[in-house]
């Protein structure tokens, strides 16, 4: 699948991101939060859960369980390069791609370390949400009202350790004025909490 890597020697941690319905890994929301968490020492891998043709059928578009074993496999090969594998890994999924990422971190909690969903879907995730070990981070615009209490609802289900973050006046896009920076701060903030490098000096301790 096609996507971009951007890593550095002092990467504190990777975050792969799961776009949702009808975007891309070149989605400017999730470019702009990649840009960011770049410059708070993460490093981060956007990428496509659908071929062209996959993308052409509306139903894979919304097929959480195939987009989920899509995050996996991402998840997967980053563990298998050896410069890679010893970074925590947190997710980070937007719309139907925050069910995938659930999907996902219910799938392979060894790997998984911690999750944040943007206007997510997290009640698309269904049966795995009670499965999910990785705390999890649900920022919710307070204009999305539908949502917001479909948010709450997956919350309740959930038995890992959650936050439900809301932004003032954000609609679902975060299109308002300040609105996505509070997404960024609050999103890299978790992922600061949650995620520690894992190295040979770690280890020996």
């Amino acid at each position: 699948m096609p996507g971009s890597l951007t890593v550095s020697p002092s990467s504190r941690g990777l975050i792969v991101f799961a776009h949702g319905s009808g975007s891309s890994r070149l989605s400017p929301r999730n470019t702009l939060v990649a840009t960011r968490l770049n410059r708070e020492g993460f490093a981060t891998l956007l990428f496509d859960l659908l071929t062209e043709r996959e993308a052409q059928d509306r139903r894979n578009v919304f097929d959480i369980p195939l987009l989920g074993g899509r995050v996996v496999d991402a998840v997967q090969w980053l563990k298998s390069r050896p410069d890679l594998a010893p970074l925590p890994i947190g997710l980070f999924g937007a719309s139907t791609g925050a069910a995938a990422a659930l999907v996902a971190a219910a799938a392979a909690p060894e790997h998984v370390m911690a999750v944040v969903s943007r206007g997510g879907r997290p009640d698309l995730a269904d049966d795995a949400l009670p499965e999910v070990r990785a705390p999890t981070l649900l920022i919710v615009g307070g204009a999305d009202i539908e949502v917001l209490a479909l948010n709450r609802g997956a919350q309740a289900r959930m038995r890992c350790p959650t936050r439900l973050t809301i932004v003032p006046g954000a609609s679902h896009l975060f299109g308002e004025p300040g609105a996505l920076e509070a997404v960024v701060l609050a999103g890299a903030d978790w992922f600061l909490q949650h995620l520690a490098p894992v190295g040979p000096e770690a280890a020996r301790a």
